[in-house]
């Protein structure tokens, strides 16, 4: 099977559109110091292992903690798979199966993900210190399935039937020192934590609230130590070293996945109109508040603007700014009448900050009786529409 799974695959693309190739040929990626080998192959990451290896994952078939597992996989559902009817077989488990005897390994002994990411597009962090290393393999994509814990459910699952959900960031760890059950619950825990510590750096946004995502409605892991090492580590938290490599692993993993999969990047995210669409305000909102304002009304000359506008980094700072005031009346720490004066307090150092040449009917524009969405809409529409801005350079 291993030489089966030698065989040359091109590059990936980078995109998120997955490689026609990927079903019949395969590459090794890499092969870890403990002897863990990594392929992609069929759609699919596998991860072939030596014996005595103990694995907990959050598989629909062979998961929980297991220490007979020989392989454990992260494959690529193809598009056009909406629901567990649409799979072959009829229902994950049986779908898994399947996969598992495409890829040649046992079915009985091992585990496998799933996601609609492409292969192509995971990546592979490795770091070791004093002869322990630890690896992350990690698919991301979360620009569908993007969620914040305790948003509205999607579904309510009763006796087995639920859907399939495309958007998911799958994380396979590769940990090598001997750790007990109890200290790979604990990694899964740190590993979680770094996936949203890397969410949060990004600012994604959920699509089920207008909060932060703290992963996608399916993430699911793969944990897997070495029981035959010398070393046993009993700790796996933030303040331990195996946590702080399990750390810094997934978190550079995750970000390096989304940007591969979906475009996630701080770039990325260096825009207005982005930071605003988790509040639900697209184009047609700010025409709309713009066409009641003073001064000319040429639709695509102003959504023109309005796009180039948009990536200033002065009005994308003062963006952020104003929409963290937002969160943090959501979460209960200021209250809602002392935010929105300081919204408007900062949206009146606008004019100001982006060298506006005219003088803003503040009176006009502004209402602290307002949300704080409309009375933003209303400052920059205004602004492009009539303020005569002067150019600020990109820093």
């Amino acid at each position: 099977m291993v030489e089966d799974l030698e065989k040359a695959l091109p590059a990936g693309t980078g995109s998120g559109e997955c490689s026609p190739l990927e079903d019949e040929v395969g590459v090794m990626l890499l092969e870890t110091s403990g002897g863990e080998k990594v392929y992609r192959r069929s759609g699919s990451i596998v991860v072939i292992l030596p014996e005595g290896r103990s694995a907990f994952t959050t598989s629909w078939v062979n998961g929980g903690y297991r220490e007979d597992l020989e392989a454990v996989f992260n494959h690529h559902v193809p598009r056009g798979k909406h629901s567990a009817e649409d799979l072959e077989g009829g229902s994950v488990p049986a779908y898994l199966e399947f996969i598992s005897n495409k890829l040649g390994v046992d079915p009985e002994k091992s585990s496998g993900l799933l996601t609609a990411a492409c292969m192509e597009n995971a990546a592979i962090v490795t770091r070791s210190f004093r002869g322990v290393e630890v690896t992350a393999i990690v698919t991301g994509g979360i620009e569908v399935n993007g969620g914040r814990v305790g948003d509205p459910a999607s579904y309510y699952q009763e006796n087995g039937a639920y859907q399939y959900i495309q958007g998911t960031i799958n994380t396979i760890l590769l940990i090598g020192a001997n750790l007990p059950p109890y200290s790979m619950t604990r990694a899964i825990v740190t590993a979680t934590e770094a996936k949203t510590a890397a969410l949060q750096q990004l600012v994604a946004p959920s699509r089920h609230s207008n909060g932060i995502a703290t992963g996608s409605g399916t993430d699911m892991i793969a944990i897997v130590a070495d029981r035959t090492s010398t070393i046993t580590l009993t700790d796996a938290g933030k303040h331990s070293k195996l946590g702080e490599m399990i750390g810094r692993c997934v978190l550079e993993a995750t970000l390096r996945a989304l940007e591969l999969q979906s475009d996630l990047t701080p770039l990325s995210q260096r825009d207005m109109m982005v930071r605003l669409d988790r509040f639900g305000v697209d184009e047609a909102m700010y025409w709309k508040a713009a066409s009641r304002l003073e001064g000319q009304n040429r639709k695509a000359a102003f959504l023109k603007e309005l796009r180039e506008f948009s990536k200033n980094p002065s009005l994308v700072s003062t963006t952020a700014a104003v929409l963290h005031i937002l969160d943090e009346i959501s979460w209960g720490l200021i209250p809602e009448t002392a935010g929105k004066k300081a919204a408007v307090s900062i949206m009146k150092g606008l004019p100001d900050l982006l060298g506006c040449a005219v003088d803003l009917p503040f009176d006009e524009i502004l209402d602290e009786k307002n949300s704080i969405v409309d009375n933003w809409i209303n400052i920059t529409a205004w602004l492009i529409k009539n303020g005569k801005l002067s150019a600020v350079p990109d820093r």
